[in-house]
C-alpha cells in the first residue's frame, strides 16, 4: 500500500490462450458486484448518465492495474476512485455549463417503480435535489453525496477528495446546511406525489387553466430544459398564474394535441410527454402539502435517451 492507503498496482492480464488469471477473474467479479453503486454515486456527482458511464470505464480501466489482493476493503477503493474520476469530470463540466443555453436540468433515468418506494434512495435521485446539488461546489457536492447519501467514513472521503478528515467534517457541516436550505421541507409519499401528478396531467390534457391553479403551489417553479435544440423557456418560471398561463397559451398557439404518459423518473413519479404521439419531453415533478411546488421539463433530445429502459440504482 502506498502512503494515501491505495493498494500497488499490479497488472491483471489475461494468461496465454485467453484465460483470466484467478486476480483477474476476481477484479471483474468485484467491479460487477458493485457497478450500480458506482454508476450511482458517479450519477449523483455528474447529473449526466453519459458521463457517469465514462466514468465506470474510467474507474475500470484504473482497477484493472491493481493487486487486488493488497486491497483490504474493495469495495470502499472502487468508490474512492470513481469518486476522484468524477471529481475530475464535475470540474470540467462547471465550465461547459457555463455557457450551456438555457437552463440545466440533469439527464432523466427511467427507473424500476421499487426505486420509488425506497425513500432515501428517491430522494437523493429527485430532480429537485440534484438540481440543489448543481449548486454547491465540486468537492462540497462529492463530500455531500458521499457522507449523507451513501453514509460513507469521514476518513474515507479524506482519502477521495484528498482533505484531512477535519477539513471534509467542515466541508459536510457547510454542504449540508445549503442543501438543509433549499431542499423540499416535506417528502411525500409516492402515492401522494402521483395524485398530484394525476390532477395536474388531467388540466394539462384539456388546458383547464383553474385545474392548473388548483394543483400548482403559489410559488410554484418551473425549469425546462431544451439545451438549444428544444424550445425553453431562458429562465425559470416562478408563480402559479404565470406558470399555468404561459402551459394554457403555449398549448394553444402550437395548436398540438399533448398527452401524458405516467412513469417513474429519478425513483419519483413523472410523466412522459408527447405532442401529436411524438415523445416530447420528461416532466419531472416536485411535490409538497399535495401541491406541486417544482416543474422541471427536460426537452433536450440529448438528455432523453435514458427513458427507453430502466437504469438499475442503488446505495449499497
Amino acid at each position: 500500500m502506498n502512503e494515501r492507503g491505495e493498494a500497488k498496482a499490479g497488472a491483471a492480464e489475461p494468461m496465454a490462450g485467453g484465460g483470466l488469471t484467478d486476480c483477474a477473474t476476481e477484479a471483474t467479479e468485484t467491479f460487477l458486484a458493485h457497478r450500480n453503486l458506482l454508476f450511482t454515486v458517479a450519477y449523483e456527482m455528474l447529473g449526466s448518465a453519459a458521463d457517469a458511464e465514462d466514468i465506470l470505464q474510467e474507474t475500470w480501466l484504473r482497477w484493472v492495474k491493481v493487486d487486488v489482493e493488497q486491497v483490504h476493503d474493495q469495495r470502499a477503493y472502487l468508490v474512492r476512485i470513481a469518486t476522484r474520476r468524477s471529481l475530475d469530470r464535475l470540474r470540467t463540466m462547471k465550465r461547459r455549463r457555463e455557457v450551456y443555453v438555457g437552463s440545466w436540468l440533469p439527464e432523466p433515468l427511467l427507473t424500476a417503480p421499487d426505486v420509488a418506494e425506497d425513500a432515501e434512495l428517491a430522494v437523493s435521485v429527485s430532480m429537485a435535489l440534484m438540481l440543489v446539488l448543481e449548486t454547491l461546489s465540486p468537492t462540497e457536492r462529492a463530500v455531500f453525496v458521499l457522507r449523507e447519501v451513501f453514509d460513507i467514513g469521514y476518513g474515507e472521503i479524506a482519502a477521495a477528495v484528498g482533505k484531512t478528515p477535519a477539513a471534509v467534517r467542515q466541508i459536510a457541516h457547510r454542504a449540508r446546511r445549503h442543501v438543509d436550505a433549499r431542499r423540499p421541507r416535506e417528502v411525500v409519499s409516492p402515492s401522494q406525489a402521483r395524485l398530484a401528478l394525476e390532477s395536474f396531467q388531467r388540466a394539462l390534457e384539456t388546458r383547464d387553466l383553474q385545474g392548473l391553479l388548483d394543483v400548482l403551489a403559489p410559488e410554484v417553479v418551473l425549469v425546462s430544459d431544451g439545451g438549444g435544440v428544444k424550445q425553453a423557456a431562458p429562465q425559470p418560471i416562478t408563480g402559479a398564474r404565470k406558470v399555468a398561463r404561459m402551459i394554457v397559451s403555449g398549448l394553444g398557439k402550437a395548436q398540438v394535441t399533448l398527452t401524458g404518459e405516467p412513469t417513474v423518473v429519478n425513483g419519483n413519479p413523472a410523466l412522459l410527454l408527447r405532442l401529436d404521439g411524438e415523445i416530447d419531453g420528461v416532466l419531472a415533478v416536485r411535490v409538497e402539502d399535495s401541491r406541486i411546488t417544482g416543474l422541471y421539463y427536460v426537452r433536450n433530445p440529448q438528455k432523453l435517451t435514458r427513458i427507453a429502459s430502466e437504469t438499475p440504482l442503488t446505495l449499497r
